[in-house]
């Protein structure tokens, strides 16, 4: 029953982050356009490029529409029941449940393989992991492939029938290659390192693993390809596209480089959150003889991969996401050997101690970073204000008719700003469902932008605050805060911050900004002052165009 923990850690950060950013758009919109446009069969390219976002904002490399495809299958029977407001929760949702169902049943291998302790520890280790929960429904392709990666290892885990083995690895290896071939290509690192340990071992052949791999990579691509092709209008493979596009070409650099151990000295302890999983845990069954065996086929194909990948210049945690099972169930197996020696010895009681501790403690840290990254969404809660309290009186307003224009900036889009945020009652594109329509603009060109002309059409303005304001008398109806640190504010230190954002930008602090004030005028309260928590600043003004004779309610800009 401890992996029913699994799903419910991973719906608590959903809920309490639903908001999406940058990375995640691709499939999000692409979820958004295939339930609202459907697959058309007739006018296709025509078709696809006046409804589907892609063909517009195609970012740096085209993606796979397999993922959004098959969340957005899944996710028609729940939305059309609950309603397409909640249709980007529930997407998200589904992905969360797949990834969580992957790892109870990596759980549940753990405990076959070596025991209720260990899969009991194991839940408790990966559920006070902050990364891996928090981005398990988050819709990016290293996330859809990281549920089939963990289901690998699960199939590489020891079963109680050793005759299922050969059988149990010809799937792993399978699934680490259909998730390379469409979902990540750095995947086959992982493949190679994996096949690499098991031929090595002894626990498989040259002859079976290049099989399983042919065959499954036939397959992914017969199923993927012309799925792709379809949507992107073009003969393309994705992943083949952008392993030229980071690898042989280098262009990933643009979005930084890390120094080559970074995955090790920073990524990995971030990833495990608790520090007595590197410094304890995972050496101890290292250096048991009943459990070195085990711990090497956990610990051994993981971190090769990660060597060999750190060879790319350009690092995120996000892209080794995949190593975090194995290395858990290997921390777990070396918990479930200090528990089991509690009983007989007072060191292994008292470090059975500690570990409860540092669960606790990473759990505590987990909640806290939940927290802070809830607040790094300022376009969602941008958006979810112009929806719920500016937009609704618009359109009741009587004898009301025509466009409503709206443009969401840079900022605005990569902090939260979606399709589905944007069109919540999943009309299709031009639909009139009443005599005003809304119209969302996300254009980014310079040469527009700097176009007077362009900025008379709209009514409202999702603006970065650190950007000059557009041409035109525009008033602040709010300004949006996000997150810029940890602040320390003692009893006489005035909330300076707060009174500038109000004396620059006028109108009143709304969305997570308004919530963490409150918070913050209530501890202070209760502290005689103190405060130690989130540092919020503007981040995007909500302006409304003013009109002749019209009364401004926050700064007008000009």
């Amino acid at each position: 029953m401890a992996e029913y923990l699994i799903p419910l850690t991973i719906l608590t950060h959903l809920i309490l982050s639903p908001y999406t950013k940058v990375e995640e758009s691709f499939s999000i919109q692409a979820a958004h356009d295939i339930l609202v446009y459907g697959t058309p069969t007739s006018d296709v390219s025509a078709r696809l490029k006046k409804n589907y976002d892609h063909l517009t904002f195609s970012g740096a490399v085209p993606r796979s529409f397999i993922g959004p495809l098959l969340l957005a299958g899944v996710a028609q029977g729940p939305i059309a029941f609950l309603g397409f407001q909640h249709a980007q929760l529930i997407v998200r949702a589904v992905l969360g449940m797949f990834n969580a169902a992957c790892l109870v049943f990596f759980a549940r291998s753990v405990r076959k393989a070596f025991g209720d302790w260990a899969g009991d520890w194991f839940v408790m280790l990966i559920c006070t992991q902050f990364h891996v929960m928090y981005y398990a429904s988050r819709t990016l392709p290293n996330m859809f492939a990281f549920g089939l990666t963990t289901l690998a290892f699960s199939f590489l885990l020891p079963h109680p029938d050793p005759k299922l083995a050969p059988g149990r690895q010809r799937v792993a290896i399978s699934l680490f290659a259909f998730s390379a071939v469409v979902f990540r290509a750095e995947i086959a690192v992982l493949l190679a390192s994996t096949g690499l340990y098991l031929l090595l071992t002894g626990k498989s052949t040259l002859r079976n693993l290049v099989v399983s791999v042919i065959v499954s990579s036939a397959v992914a691509l017969l199923v993927s390809v012309p799925i792709d092709c379809y949507f992107w209008q073009k003969p393309l493979w994705p992943e083949l596209w952008g392993f030229i596009f980071n690898v042989v070409q280098g262009s990933s650099s643009e979005w930084g480089v890390s120094p080559w151990h970074y995955y090790f000295t920073s990524a990995i302890p971030r990833i495990i959150l608790n520090p007595l999983a590197l410094v304890l845990l995972i050496p101890t069954p290292l250096y048991s003889p009943a459990t070195s065996r085990a711990a090497r086929s956990l610990l051994v194909p993981s971190l090769l991969f990660v060597a060999i990948y750190s060879l790319q210049p350009h690092k995120e945690a996000r892209f080794i996401f995949y190593v975090s099972p194995p290395l858990t169930a290997a921390a777990a197996l070396g918990a479930s050997t200090l528990s089991m020696r509690a009983s007989k010895s007072p060191t292994a009681r008292l470090l059975t101690l500690v570990l409860m501790l540092s669960v606790l403690a990473s759990a505590a840290a987990s909640a806290a970073m939940l927290l802070l990254s809830s607040l790094n969404y300022p376009g969602g809660d941008a958006l979810s204000y112009i929806q719920t309290e500016v937009l609704p009186s618009e359109l009741s307003a009587p004898g009301a008719i025509g466009i409503i224009a709206v443009h969401a900036d840079v900022l605005a889009c990569m902090t939260g700003v979606t399709l589905f945020g944007t069109n919540p009652h999943g009309h299709p594109k031009g639909a009139r469902v009443s005599n005003v329509r809304v119209q969302f603009d996300k254009t980014e060109h310079s040469a527009e932008l700097e176009n007077p002309r362009f900025w008379s059409q709209f009514e409202y303005l999702l603006h970065d605050t650190g950007d000059k304001i557009p041409p035109g008398r525009w008033d602040t109806l709010a300004v949006v805060e996000g997150l810029n640190g940890i602040e320390i504010l003692r009893p006489n230190d005035r909330e300076e911050h707060k009174l500038r954002t109000e004396e620059k930008f006028g109108g009143e602090v709304v969305g997570k900004g308004k919530e963490v004030g409150l918070a913050r005028e209530f501890v202070r309260r209760l502290t005689g002052g103190w405060w130690v928590g989130p540092r919020m600043v503007p981040r995007i003004q909500i302006l409304k165009r003013m009109r002749e004779g019209i009364k401004p309610t926050g700064n007008l800009a000009a």
